[in-house]
């Protein structure tokens, strides 16, 4: 069996780039008007770029807003082979900070809590998924920042794939495409992304968690905002007269269905997710986020919130309630179920690599579902990083070296040689 050399051969150039990346703070800034959002994801971007050019990619470049675009042009005689691509973003989330991130590294996991500094602890009986990983190296944070893994172990992870691919000629294999993108994690990640100059037929995020995921299903998604005109009345002589911006949201918020809450839902089950609520008796606002798997149930959550308000409206008879609500992404499901010659290589390598597949849906959004409809069909496959944009986070070396042996036979044509 060869997969365990691949396993073998970039197990320690694989830790140390990670935990290279996740010491370069790249958190994103949501509130930013510029792109990328924060000069400090070029410092990672660049290196990307830098490393690139080391390992002998021939074409590589750093555009104008970012982007990070590689392509290793198809071996002689597999030029008709088709163009696959690998995506990974380079920034963290702004949920929590990566400001001097310390990684704990756990050899041969055996089940027993992990301290993070003084005050917390990673527990399997907290994270039962932990039992998959006994006898794993785990990476951890300290306690006091996120990890990185999302998505420094995707960066890593591909980067390797790229270095074993250059550095054994004799794998055939048609033209590879590799970006690198800021701002995923607020949303705007492919905001500039350019399909056609990035060059691939087809292409996978590398964005997922948990060993063998190969995803090709996410929520549809929407943002709404709500803003209440009230009139404020002393209350002792409000009768009849004062309308409290705070009450009217509060009467659009409980009409929505109780149960269609974010800490209620799992697998297919949508949700509406109040993020934030402020204001007084004059004036308030909320903004909300709306998903659904199903298209149909999407738009029907819109149309449930949109006719709430109204009512609200007719209630009071004037516009209390001024609601906008904005799609910001859709299910990639229609534009990659009908390309299942690459899902079936995607599990097919996975095999290969000693991995069993399993698919299921996203319950969020990648940069993948964005460029689906953008014409780059794009599912996301594993990283083996877990407990995303916390001091909880943390990541499975054995499983981020099974990626890049998945990768490797998912972007070659013939057996690899040990």
């Amino acid at each position: 069996m060869n997969s365990p050399s691949i396993a073998s051969s970039v197990r320690e150039a694989l830790l140390s780039r990670f935990l290279r990346y996740v010491e370069i703070d790249t958190e994103s800034d949501p509130t930013s008007t510029t792109y990328p959002s924060t000069e400090k994801q070029l410092d990672l971007l660049r290196l990307l770029r830098d490393e690139l050019i080391e390992m002998g990619v021939p074409e590589v470049r750093l555009l104008e807003k970012g982007y990070v675009m590689a392509q290793i042009p198809a071996t002689p005689g597999y030029e008709d082979r088709p163009a696959l691509g690998l995506i990974a973003h380079a920034d963290t989330s702004p949920d929590f900070t990566g400001r001097g991130v310390r990684p704990q590294i756990i050899e041969d996991y055996d089940g027993s809590p992990i301290a993070l500094g003084d005050t917390a602890e990673l527990t399997a009986r907290e994270f039962p998924e932990l039992m998959e990983l006994l006898g794993h190296t785990l990476i951890t944070t300290d306690g006091s920042t996120l990890l990185g893994a999302d998505d420094k172990a995707g960066v890593a992870e591909i980067m390797e794939t790229v270095r074993y691919i250059l550095a054994h000629p004799e794998l055939p294999h048609g033209k590879i495409c590799i970006g690198f993108t800021p701002d995923e994690e607020i949303g705007k990640g492919v905001d500039f992304f350019d399909v056609k100059a990035f060059g691939a037929d087809f292409a996978f995020t590398v964005d997922g968690s948990r060993e063998g995921e190969l995803e090709y299903e996410n929520f549809n998604a929407a943002s709404a905002r709500v803003i209440a005109h009230g009139r404020s009345i002393h209350p002792g002589s409000a009768k009849g007269k004062m309308i409290n911006a705070l009450e009217a949201i509060y009467l659009l918020h409980a009409a929505l269905p109780h149960y269609a809450r974010p800490e209620f839902t799992e697998g297919y089950e949508g949700f509406y997710h109040l993020m934030h609520f402020s204001g007084g008796v004059e004036y308030a606002e909320a903004e909300y986020i709306i998903r659904d798997h199903d298209r149909a149930l999407f738009e029907e959550k819109k149309e449930l919130m949109a006719q709430v308000a109204a009512e609200i409206n007719v209630a009071y008879k004037r516009p209390v309630i001024e609601l906008s609500i904005e799609d910001t992404y859709y299910n990639m499901y229609d534009q990659v179920a009908p390309h299942e010659e690459y899902l079936e290589r995607a599990r097919a390598a996975m095999l290969r690599a000693g991995v069993t597949p399993r698919t299921s849906p996203i319950r969020g959004g990648t940069d993948g579902a964005r460029l689906s409809y953008m014409g780059l069909p794009c599912p996301n496959l594993f990283t083996g990083g877990a407990n995303f944009h916390g001091k909880y986070e943390y990541a499975s070396l054995d499983t981020m070296c099974r990626s890049v042996e998945t990768l490797v036979y998912l972007l070659t044509e013939a057996p690899t040689a040990g």
